[in-house]
């Protein structure tokens, strides 16, 4: 048996670990010793759901992040992202020695990383195998999140240089870009090339779509009992405020405004989750028509709604589209504009961009979001698209697929891996 260590970027959402946790529960369920490291207060619930251990922070002094966080928010594609989130050698250098000595501490025989472009770092400089969960934008082939724009501008900020110093430091050689490191050995690409295209040449498999779903999936009583009379809408807002009682631009919290300004006075009944996370303050009193809980099983919830609307991350457009269920979506960043846009390519919903306020705040029009979400519910053309892309997705594995690659992987050696890799897309 061997031993797994699955590392994402630390942010407090569900997005990256609601599909590296399947294939952790798999590896587990097979006898290997699997643990995960993402101490955020909701991964941190997501995993302890999911029965699997969430390793604690290492004792080393932990360096706080400055970054700006607009910058961020609005970025080309992931070198331009890294460029913002790392550009402070203290924190780089500090979160670098984190992940070092966790991984020490650890010793697993494989990384399993989904963005963590330290983890991968890490990985490397410890000389372990490293096997990459990505989707497709956020590849080193990929055209990045604005992928219908003609050309990506030269001048964009990247971290090259500041991360090289440091991976130099742990014996590492340079790379011209911070993206190159999240390849991996091994990379799965959760999606398929219709939701996820990248380039022929890109040395990838496709696994389709990873979401957890805990145990059969159940939705709870209240919901089950929730009128079908009406048309049923699933809200998902994914974290509504990243910095407690702080506007960031980042904040998905536009969703819940958007849904409670257009749809409190309308005949559908809403079921608004938010993804582990608590109802921000500000929104004091739900319309009667909306059903608020923190969190409830995805899949079954898409499959159980008419439509849902959320804020474009990856794992939600999964969602949707694997349950063959239509989208509106509220895109709050560039990275989840780019998925937003690929759903609405495929047919299966409608994106409604908000613009940002003085203060930063997301706004949003209200009558144009009321409009396409009456109309992807009476048009049959988004859920018929939804469905025939939900059929395509079935010939793909998931999450067993990723582990049966996995666990081949760890055991491999460098001659086999083309043996590892074939037949995957």
């Amino acid at each position: 048996m061997a031993r797994f260590l699955f590392t994402m970027l630390p942010a407090d959402d569900l997005g990256l670990p609601t599909r590296l946790v399947p294939i952790a529960r798999a590896l587990a369920d097979r006898g290997h010793e699997v643990a995960m490291f993402n101490p955020a207060p909701a991964p941190s619930k997501l995993i302890a759901e999911a029965g699997l251990k969430n390793l604690p922070m290492p004792s080393l002094p932990v360096p706080v992040p400055t970054f700006d966080l607009v910058e961020v928010s609005s970025t080309w594609d992931v070198e331009h992202m890294f460029g913002a989130l790392y550009a402070d050698e203290d924190y780089v250098r500090g979160m670098m020695a984190v992940y070092v000595e966790l991984m020490r501490d650890y010793a697993p025989d494989v990384v399993v990383d989904s963005f963590d472009l330290l983890a991968c770092l890490a990985a490397r400089a410890l000389h372990l195998k490293l096997t990459t969960v990505l989707q497709g934008n956020f590849h080193p082939a990929s055209r990045g999140f604005l992928w219908w724009q003609p050309e990506r501008p030269a001048t964009l900020p990247s971290a090259a240089a500041v991360i090289n110093k440091v991976a130099a430091e742990y014996g590492l050689a340079p790379e011209a870009r911070c993206v190159d490191r999240l390849a991996g050995d091994l990379c799965l690409i959760v999606g398929t090339p219709e939701t996820d295209p990248l380039p022929s040449t890109a040395d990838v498999v496709y696994v389709g779509p990873i979401i957890w779903q805990h145990g059969d999936g159940a939705l709870p009583d209240w919901v089950a009992e929730v009128s079908r009379q009406r048309p049923l809408i699933w809200v998902y807002s994914g974290n509504p405020r990243y910095a407690p009682g702080v506007a960031t631009p980042i904040d998905s919290i536009v969703v819940i405004r958007a849904a409670i300004a257009a749809l409190s006075d309308s005949a559908a009944q809403i079921v608004l989750t938010t993804g582990f996370q608590e109802l921000p303050q500000e929104v004091d009193r739900l319309p009667s028509n909306f059903h608020h809980a923190a969190y409830v099983p995805g899949p079954v919830m898409a499959r159980h709604c008419d439509l849902m609307v959320h804020h474009g991350g990856h794992s939600s457009v999964m969602t949707s589209l694997m349950a063959g269920t239509p989208a509106v979506i509220i895109p709050t960043i560039t990275e989840r504009e780019s998925n937003a846009r690929r759903l609405a390519a495929l047919g299966a919903g409608e994106v409604v961009m908000p613009t940002s306020g003085t203060e930063g705040e997301k706004m949003i029009n209200v009558a144009e979001f009321r409009a396409k979400v009456h109309r992807v519910l009476e048009e049959p053309g988004y859920r018929n698209s939804a469905q025939q892309v939900a059929e395509s997705m079935r010939k793909y594995g998931g999450a067993q697929e990723a582990a049966n690659r996995i666990e081949r992987f760890a055991t491999a050696s460098p001659s086999d891996r083309m043996r590892a890799l074939g037949g995957g897309v």
